[in-house]
């Protein structure tokens, strides 16, 4: 028996974890087109770049019965030299965007899964209306530039605030703590 969701259902619960699932993979490289080209325009017809060829992709996987069900958020980190991280492409499905804390867990999760393989720096360009929310976990304003047509904030982690991730594969559950509209 295949059981529906409701049209307003958002599930209680998100895994947050390094993808290494095809369809993990496959999710977020689906949310990442349909943000940054679909929605915001910032790109013509991918966001891919060099980065993707050696980068982790890091993912939060809604669920449904406490089984995983689809990927509804993002973002991928690098280590471009010993030491230094960056994080890029931060995306959260729409509908999840006000439903509990998708993107600070998925900051945290990216900074602690840097801090787990040796990160000394941790950066991020952020799009200007993200700021705050960055500032909130800890991260300080560096320079203000413009990246793809978009003002952007180059901004820096404060490692001191965070903790490592020690399976990133396996990864953590983060509980929905509100409703849906």
């Amino acid at each position: 028996m295949l059981i529906e969701k409701p049209k307003s259902f958002i599930c209680p619960e998100f895994i947050v974890r390094q993808a290494h699932r095809a369809w993990e993979v496959a999710g977020s490289n689906q949310l990442r087109h349909d943000t940054f080209v679909k929605e915001q325009g910032i790109f013509a017809n991918h966001d891919r770049d060099e980065i993707d060829t050696d980068m982790i992709p890091i993912v939060a996987v809604s669920t449904l019965a406490s089984e995983e069900d689809e990927v509804v958020g993002t973002v991928r980190i690098h280590q471009p030299e010993v030491g230094v991280w960056w994080g890029s492409r931060l995306s959260v499905a729409p509908k999840y965007r006000r439903v509990g804390k998708l993107g600070p867990e998925l900051i945290r999760f990216a900074v602690g899964t840097a801090i787990t393989h040796g990160c000394n720096l941790f950066l991020a360009h952020v799009q200007l209306r993200n700021v705050p929310l960055f500032r909130k976990l800890n991260w300080k304003e560096l320079e203000s530039l413009e990246i793809h047509g978009q003002t952007h904030m180059k901004m820096e982690a404060n490692l001191s605030a965070f903790d490592s991730v020690h399976d990133p594969k396996r990864g953590w559950i983060t509980l929905n703590n509100k409703r849906a509209a």
